[in-house]
Protein backbone atom coordinates (compact mmCIF):
# COMPACT_ATOMS: atom_id res chain seq x y z
CA UNK A 1 0.00 0.00 0.00
CA UNK A 2 1.06 3.84 -1.33
CA UNK A 3 0.98 6.23 1.77
CA UNK A 4 0.32 9.64 1.72
CA UNK A 5 1.39 12.81 4.35
CA UNK A 6 -1.28 14.32 6.14
CA UNK A 7 -0.25 18.00 7.32
CA UNK A 8 3.39 18.42 8.51
CA UNK A 9 3.93 14.71 9.17
CA UNK A 10 1.18 12.36 10.04
CA UNK A 11 2.10 9.54 7.64
CA UNK A 12 -1.02 7.37 6.70
CA UNK A 13 -1.93 4.47 3.99
CA UNK A 14 -3.16 6.33 1.22
CA UNK A 15 -6.71 4.65 1.54
CA UNK A 16 -8.04 4.28 5.05
CA UNK A 17 -10.95 2.60 6.18
CA UNK A 18 -14.48 4.31 7.77
CA UNK A 19 -15.13 1.78 10.43
CA UNK A 20 -18.68 3.37 11.60
CA UNK A 21 -20.78 0.94 9.91
CA UNK A 22 -19.16 -1.55 11.43
CA UNK A 23 -21.83 -0.43 14.40
CA UNK A 24 -24.50 1.55 13.05
CA UNK A 25 -26.17 3.16 10.09
CA UNK A 26 -25.97 1.17 7.17
CA UNK A 27 -28.78 -1.33 7.93
CA UNK A 28 -28.15 -4.62 9.82
CA UNK A 29 -25.44 -4.43 12.33
CA UNK A 30 -22.78 -7.20 11.74
CA UNK A 31 -21.74 -8.97 14.53
CA UNK A 32 -18.55 -7.75 16.70
CA UNK A 33 -16.92 -10.82 16.33
CA UNK A 34 -16.71 -11.26 12.57
CA UNK A 35 -15.93 -7.79 12.98
CA UNK A 36 -12.19 -8.24 14.32
CA UNK A 37 -10.88 -10.39 12.01
CA UNK A 38 -11.76 -8.01 9.09
CA UNK A 39 -10.38 -5.42 10.93
CA UNK A 40 -6.88 -7.22 11.12
CA UNK A 41 -6.87 -8.14 7.87
CA UNK A 42 -7.05 -4.85 6.21
CA UNK A 43 -4.08 -4.16 8.53
CA UNK A 44 -2.64 -7.34 6.80
CA UNK A 45 -3.49 -5.96 3.11
CA UNK A 46 -1.61 -2.62 3.98
CA UNK A 47 -4.40 -0.40 5.76
CA UNK A 48 -2.49 1.84 8.49
CA UNK A 49 -5.24 4.84 8.90
CA UNK A 50 -8.37 4.02 10.97
CA UNK A 51 -11.48 6.14 11.38
CA UNK A 52 -13.64 5.91 14.27
CA UNK A 53 -16.08 7.94 16.92
CA UNK A 54 -17.06 8.89 20.24
CA UNK A 55 -20.38 8.86 19.31
CA UNK A 56 -20.68 5.67 16.56
CA UNK A 57 -22.53 3.09 18.28
CA UNK A 58 -22.34 5.30 20.70
CA UNK A 59 -19.18 4.15 22.36
CA UNK A 60 -19.26 0.68 20.70
CA UNK A 61 -17.23 1.16 18.02
CA UNK A 62 -14.44 2.67 19.67
CA UNK A 63 -14.55 -0.73 21.64
CA UNK A 64 -14.33 -2.43 18.82
CA UNK A 65 -11.39 -0.50 16.80
CA UNK A 66 -9.75 -0.63 20.24
CA UNK A 67 -9.67 -4.83 20.49
CA UNK A 68 -9.38 -5.52 17.03
CA UNK A 69 -6.15 -3.12 16.87
CA UNK A 70 -4.75 -3.88 19.69
CA UNK A 71 -2.01 -6.54 18.97
CA UNK A 72 -1.16 -4.11 15.78
CA UNK A 73 -1.18 -1.05 17.57
CA UNK A 74 2.68 0.46 16.59
CA UNK A 75 1.33 -0.22 12.88
CA UNK A 76 -1.99 1.62 12.48
CA UNK A 77 -3.22 5.11 12.90
CA UNK A 78 -6.02 5.66 14.74
CA UNK A 79 -8.70 8.82 14.38
CA UNK A 80 -11.35 8.86 16.64
CA UNK A 81 -13.89 12.27 17.33
CA UNK A 82 -15.58 13.87 20.36
CA UNK A 83 -17.94 16.72 20.41
CA UNK A 84 -21.33 14.61 19.67
CA UNK A 85 -23.44 13.17 22.16
CA UNK A 86 -26.79 11.61 22.30
CA UNK A 87 -29.53 12.69 24.64
CA UNK A 88 -33.10 11.58 24.61
CA UNK A 89 -32.58 10.42 21.37
CA UNK A 90 -31.23 13.28 19.62
CA UNK A 91 -27.52 14.16 18.65
CA UNK A 92 -26.10 17.79 20.53
CA UNK A 93 -22.78 18.89 19.64
CA UNK A 94 -21.13 19.81 23.14
CA UNK A 95 -17.02 21.06 22.76
CA UNK A 96 -16.45 22.66 26.27
CA UNK A 97 -13.14 22.37 27.01
CA UNK A 98 -14.34 19.68 30.32
CA UNK A 99 -16.27 17.72 28.32
CA UNK A 100 -13.13 17.38 25.71
CA UNK A 101 -10.90 16.27 28.86
CA UNK A 102 -13.75 13.22 29.76
CA UNK A 103 -13.79 12.13 26.22
CA UNK A 104 -10.01 11.61 25.68
CA UNK A 105 -10.00 9.70 28.73
CA UNK A 106 -13.34 7.52 27.80
CA UNK A 107 -11.80 6.95 24.24
CA UNK A 108 -8.29 6.14 25.33
CA UNK A 109 -9.81 3.35 27.83
CA UNK A 110 -12.15 2.27 24.93
CA UNK A 111 -9.21 2.29 22.17
CA UNK A 112 -6.75 0.31 24.69
CA UNK A 113 -3.98 2.62 24.34
CA UNK A 114 -2.30 5.69 25.85
CA UNK A 115 -2.32 8.06 23.04
CA UNK A 116 -4.76 8.74 19.78
CA UNK A 117 -3.06 10.01 16.87
CA UNK A 118 -5.76 12.36 15.19
CA UNK A 119 -8.29 13.69 17.48
CA UNK A 120 -11.10 15.36 15.29
CA UNK A 121 -13.89 18.04 16.61
CA UNK A 122 -17.00 16.09 15.07
CA UNK A 123 -18.89 19.31 14.80
CA UNK A 124 -18.68 22.18 15.38
CA UNK A 125 -20.23 23.45 18.37
CA UNK A 126 -21.80 27.16 17.88
CA UNK A 127 -21.71 27.50 21.90
CA UNK A 128 -18.00 27.06 22.41
CA UNK A 129 -15.07 30.13 21.13
CA UNK A 130 -13.07 27.48 18.44
CA UNK A 131 -9.79 28.73 20.37
CA UNK A 132 -11.25 26.89 23.42
CA UNK A 133 -11.67 23.36 21.51
CA UNK A 134 -8.02 23.86 19.94
CA UNK A 135 -6.61 25.20 23.01
CA UNK A 136 -8.21 22.37 25.05
CA UNK A 137 -6.37 20.05 22.42
CA UNK A 138 -3.24 21.24 22.36
CA UNK A 139 -3.25 20.66 26.06
CA UNK A 140 -3.87 16.97 25.63
CA UNK A 141 -1.23 16.91 22.92
CA UNK A 142 0.89 18.49 25.43
CA UNK A 143 -0.10 16.00 27.80
CA UNK A 144 1.05 13.33 25.09
CA UNK A 145 -2.88 12.14 25.18
CA UNK A 146 -2.99 13.68 21.56
CA UNK A 147 -0.45 13.67 18.62
CA UNK A 148 -2.12 15.58 16.30
CA UNK A 149 -5.30 17.79 15.90
CA UNK A 150 -8.29 17.73 13.49
CA UNK A 151 -11.88 19.05 12.36
CA UNK A 152 -14.97 17.71 10.79
CA UNK A 153 -16.85 19.26 8.29
CA UNK A 154 -15.72 22.64 9.31
CA UNK A 155 -16.17 26.31 7.31
CA UNK A 156 -12.60 27.85 6.38
CA UNK A 157 -12.63 31.19 8.81
CA UNK A 158 -13.38 28.49 11.58
CA UNK A 159 -10.58 26.37 10.34
CA UNK A 160 -8.06 29.71 9.99
CA UNK A 161 -9.17 30.29 13.52
CA UNK A 162 -8.38 26.94 15.14
CA UNK A 163 -5.39 26.55 13.09
CA UNK A 164 -3.97 29.64 15.09
CA UNK A 165 -3.99 28.36 17.92
CA UNK A 166 -3.23 25.09 17.38
CA UNK A 167 -2.00 23.75 13.89
CA UNK A 168 -4.40 21.03 12.27
CA UNK A 169 -3.11 18.21 10.80
CA UNK A 170 -6.39 17.25 8.64
CA UNK A 171 -9.74 18.09 8.28
CA UNK A 172 -12.41 15.83 7.50
CA UNK A 173 -15.48 16.39 5.04
CA UNK A 174 -17.51 14.54 2.53
CA UNK A 175 -16.05 14.52 -1.18
CA UNK A 176 -17.02 12.44 -3.82
CA UNK A 177 -18.07 12.86 -7.52
CA UNK A 178 -21.38 13.42 -5.90
CA UNK A 179 -20.89 16.06 -3.73
CA UNK A 180 -17.61 18.56 -4.63
CA UNK A 181 -19.00 21.63 -2.32
CA UNK A 182 -14.95 21.43 -0.60
CA UNK A 183 -13.70 22.48 -4.14
CA UNK A 184 -15.72 25.81 -3.94
CA UNK A 185 -12.94 27.55 -0.77
CA UNK A 186 -11.98 24.25 1.62
CA UNK A 187 -9.73 22.65 -0.66
CA UNK A 188 -7.82 25.71 -1.43
CA UNK A 189 -7.56 26.81 2.40
CA UNK A 190 -6.26 23.87 2.95
CA UNK A 191 -3.57 23.67 0.66
CA UNK A 192 -2.32 27.12 1.59
CA UNK A 193 -2.10 26.10 5.17
CA UNK A 194 -0.71 22.92 4.51
CA UNK A 195 -3.58 20.55 6.46
CA UNK A 196 -4.11 17.37 5.20
CA UNK A 197 -8.07 16.70 3.61
CA UNK A 198 -9.92 13.02 4.58
CA UNK A 199 -12.88 12.79 2.68
CA UNK A 200 -15.47 10.49 4.06
CA UNK A 201 -18.29 8.81 2.11
CA UNK A 202 -15.93 8.86 -1.07
CA UNK A 203 -18.29 6.22 -2.48
CA UNK A 204 -21.16 8.46 -1.90
CA UNK A 205 -22.47 6.17 0.59
CA UNK A 206 -22.41 2.89 -1.84
CA UNK A 207 -23.97 4.57 -4.48
CA UNK A 208 -20.84 5.17 -6.40
CA UNK A 209 -20.32 0.99 -6.52
CA UNK A 210 -22.68 0.73 -8.67
CA UNK A 211 -24.41 -1.66 -6.45
CA UNK A 212 -27.70 0.46 -5.64
CA UNK A 213 -29.92 1.95 -8.02
CA UNK A 214 -33.81 3.02 -7.49
CA UNK A 215 -35.33 -0.44 -6.83
CA UNK A 216 -33.00 -0.95 -4.55
CA UNK A 217 -34.24 -1.33 -0.68
CA UNK A 218 -32.42 -0.63 2.40
CA UNK A 219 -33.63 -2.20 6.05
CA UNK A 220 -35.74 -0.15 8.13
CA UNK A 221 -33.02 0.96 10.53
CA UNK A 222 -30.54 1.89 7.36
CA UNK A 223 -29.65 5.63 7.30
CA UNK A 224 -30.10 6.13 3.59
CA UNK A 225 -34.03 6.07 4.33
CA UNK A 226 -34.12 9.25 5.27
CA UNK A 227 -31.42 10.77 3.08
CA UNK A 228 -33.26 12.71 0.26
CA UNK A 229 -30.25 12.05 -2.42
CA UNK A 230 -31.83 8.35 -2.00
CA UNK A 231 -35.21 8.78 -2.71
CA UNK A 232 -36.31 6.55 -5.91
CA UNK A 233 -36.86 9.86 -7.81
CA UNK A 234 -33.22 10.50 -6.98
CA UNK A 235 -31.43 7.75 -7.50
CA UNK A 236 -32.89 7.06 -10.50
CA UNK A 237 -31.68 10.33 -11.94
CA UNK A 238 -28.10 10.14 -10.41
CA UNK A 239 -27.49 7.13 -11.99
CA UNK A 240 -25.70 9.37 -14.89
CA UNK A 241 -23.06 9.79 -12.51
CA UNK A 242 -22.58 5.99 -11.99
CA UNK A 243 -22.52 5.07 -15.57
CA UNK A 244 -19.70 7.73 -16.02
CA UNK A 245 -17.57 6.18 -13.64
CA UNK A 246 -18.62 2.64 -15.13
CA UNK A 247 -17.80 3.59 -18.64
CA UNK A 248 -14.25 4.61 -17.42
CA UNK A 249 -13.78 1.36 -15.20
CA UNK A 250 -14.88 -0.92 -18.00
CA UNK A 251 -11.81 0.56 -20.27
CA UNK A 252 -9.42 0.34 -17.35
CA UNK A 253 -10.92 -3.23 -16.13
CA UNK A 254 -11.62 -1.76 -12.80
CA UNK A 255 -14.71 -1.27 -10.59
CA UNK A 256 -17.08 1.88 -10.34
CA UNK A 257 -15.66 2.25 -6.75
CA UNK A 258 -11.88 1.92 -7.69
CA UNK A 259 -12.46 4.44 -10.68
CA UNK A 260 -14.18 7.04 -8.39
CA UNK A 261 -11.91 6.98 -5.60
CA UNK A 262 -8.81 6.95 -7.70
CA UNK A 263 -10.43 10.22 -8.88
CA UNK A 264 -10.40 11.31 -5.47
CA UNK A 265 -6.91 10.63 -4.88
CA UNK A 266 -6.03 12.05 -8.02
CA UNK A 267 -6.95 15.58 -6.38
CA UNK A 268 -4.37 16.25 -4.26
CA UNK A 269 -1.19 13.92 -3.05
CA UNK A 270 -2.14 15.12 0.56
CA UNK A 271 -5.67 13.36 0.06
CA UNK A 272 -6.77 10.53 2.13
CA UNK A 273 -10.61 9.10 1.83
CA UNK A 274 -11.32 7.14 4.06
CA UNK A 275 -14.25 4.55 2.57
CA UNK A 276 -16.19 2.10 5.11
CA UNK A 277 -16.91 -1.95 5.02
CA UNK A 278 -17.65 -4.30 6.96
CA UNK A 279 -16.55 -7.05 3.85
CA UNK A 280 -13.10 -7.51 3.89
CA UNK A 281 -13.66 -8.32 -0.58
CA UNK A 282 -15.26 -4.40 -0.38
CA UNK A 283 -12.02 -3.28 1.37
CA UNK A 284 -9.44 -5.27 -0.89
CA UNK A 285 -11.53 -3.67 -4.14
CA UNK A 286 -11.04 -0.24 -2.51
CA UNK A 287 -7.25 -0.57 -1.51
CA UNK A 288 -7.00 -1.58 -5.05
CA UNK A 289 -7.89 2.26 -6.57
CA UNK A 290 -4.67 2.82 -5.00
CA UNK A 291 -2.40 1.39 -7.95
CA UNK A 292 -5.18 2.63 -10.52
CA UNK A 293 -3.64 5.50 -12.49
CA UNK A 294 -6.30 8.10 -13.99
CA UNK A 295 -4.37 10.01 -16.84
CA UNK A 296 -4.29 13.80 -17.22
CA UNK A 297 -6.95 12.60 -20.71
CA UNK A 298 -9.04 10.20 -17.86
CA UNK A 299 -9.72 12.82 -15.88
CA UNK A 300 -10.14 15.86 -18.53
CA UNK A 301 -13.06 13.06 -19.86
CA UNK A 302 -14.48 12.53 -16.63
CA UNK A 303 -14.61 16.40 -15.31
CA UNK A 304 -16.21 17.14 -18.98
CA UNK A 305 -19.15 14.43 -18.45
CA UNK A 306 -19.71 15.32 -14.80
CA UNK A 307 -20.59 19.22 -15.55
CA UNK A 308 -23.38 17.95 -17.55
CA UNK A 309 -24.75 15.69 -15.01
CA UNK A 310 -26.94 17.94 -12.58
CA UNK A 311 -27.27 15.53 -8.88
CA UNK A 312 -30.52 15.57 -7.46
CA UNK A 313 -31.01 15.79 -3.73
CA UNK A 314 -29.57 16.59 -0.38
CA UNK A 315 -26.71 14.52 0.96
CA UNK A 316 -28.70 14.87 4.61
CA UNK A 317 -31.95 15.84 5.88
CA UNK A 318 -32.33 19.51 6.19
CA UNK A 319 -32.05 19.35 9.98
CA UNK A 320 -29.02 17.44 9.65
CA UNK A 321 -27.05 19.69 7.39
CA UNK A 322 -27.64 22.25 9.42
CA UNK A 323 -25.70 21.17 11.93
CA UNK A 324 -22.78 21.55 9.62
CA UNK A 325 -20.28 23.80 9.92
CA UNK A 326 -20.13 24.56 6.36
Amino acid sequence: MKTRILGRGLEVSAIGLGCMGMSQSYGVIPDKAAMIPVLRAAVDRGVTFFDTAEIYGPLVNEELVGEALEPVRDQVVIATKFGLRMENGEQLQDSHPEVIRRSVDGSLRRLRTDHIDLYYQHRVDPNVPIEDVAGTVKDLIAADKVRHFGMSEAGVQTIRRAHAVQPLTAVQSEYSLWWRRPEDELIQTLQELDIGFVPFSPLGKGFLTGAIDEKTTFTPNDFRNIVPRFSPEARKANQAVVDLVRSIAERKRATPAQVSLAWVLAQKPWIVPIPGSTKLSRIEENIGAAELELTDADMREIEAAASKIEIQGGRYPDALEARTGL
